[in-house]
């Protein structure tokens, strides 16, 4: 049976952040993600997680600052220092908040600097960062995101990101397989997750081309579903979408799986 985690930092916007967790929870999600907690206390949302009886299941590396358009630092060769950084704070935030899986963000590649540059930083940041999540018995993750959404993003392909994963070499280092972005990107995704089962650490669902939840654009979610649960995937599958009205209102598409 498949696994599906609500993101509430995109789900159940009509209650404040910290509420979110219990929302998630009566809707019937055993799990939830984030993609930056790093506003609130790490102490405080791991003891809401536990009122609300929900696991976290993924958060993101610190990304840099969003009000300059940051989004990601792991390519950009001036900010390794502060990349390191904030693998530790994600690190000592997934431990409280019991979460074993984090997302790194690529970054927006800035113009001028050699392509060859780009990949060494982002390869040994990653390198890095698979080394410290290994040692807190934790997972890496990578997401390519599509050219529409953020130009410029150093990541845009499912193939880019399995041959960074090669040339990485880190048992721990898996996909982040959105199956939004991937759409945009052209991937025939039924083919692309058959071939990447093994590789791929966590999935998300949006809808093309509004990004709204399944079941309201031109991807045929029912079918991937059960592709998906025959071919064996154990990890979780993230609803990151924009409710096209209230959460709740549009969740029948994941219902029968909660």
């Amino acid at each position: 049976m498949l696994r599906f985690s609500a993101n509430i930092s995109m789900l159940f916007q009509e209650v404040e952040f910290p509420e979110r967790f219990e929302a998630a929870a009566r809707a019937g999600f055993r799990a939830v993600e984030i993609q930056f907690p790093y506003g609130w206390s790490k102490r405080q949302l791991g003891e809401i997680a536990q009122r609300a009886g929900v696991e976290v299941v993924l958060i993101n590396i610190p990304a840099g600052d969003p009000d300059k358009s940051d989004r990601g630092i792991a390519c950009l060769p001036s900010r390794a220092a502060e990349f390191r950084e904030g693998v530790a704070r994600a690190i000592d935030y997934a431990r409280a908040l019991g979460c074993r899986q984090m997302n790194c963000l690529a970054g927006v590649a800035p113009p001028g600097i050699d392509g060859a540059v780009l990949r060494g930083t982002y390869v040994s940041n990653l390198r890095y960062a698979a080394g410290e999540l290994a040692r807190a018995g934790m997972t890496l993750l990578i997401e390519p995101i599509n050219t529409r959404s953020v130009p410029g993003f150093y990541l845009n392909t499912s193939a880019q990101a399995l041959a960074l994963m090669d040339e990485v070499g880190a048992a721990n280092l898996k996909l982040q397989y959105d199956l939004y972005h991937m759409r945009i990107m052209g991937d025939d995704l039924a083919k692309i997750i058959a071939a990447n089962v093994n590789r791929i650490g966590h999935m998300q669902v949006a809808d093309v081309p509004h990004r709204h939840e399944p079941g309201t654009g031109e991807i045929d979610f029912p079918f991937l579903f059960e592709r998906i649960d025959r071919l064996g995937y154990k990890g979780w599958i993230g609803a990151e979408y924009v409710p096209a009205e209230k959460t709740g209102d549009g969740l029948a598409w994941v219902r029968k799986y909660l």
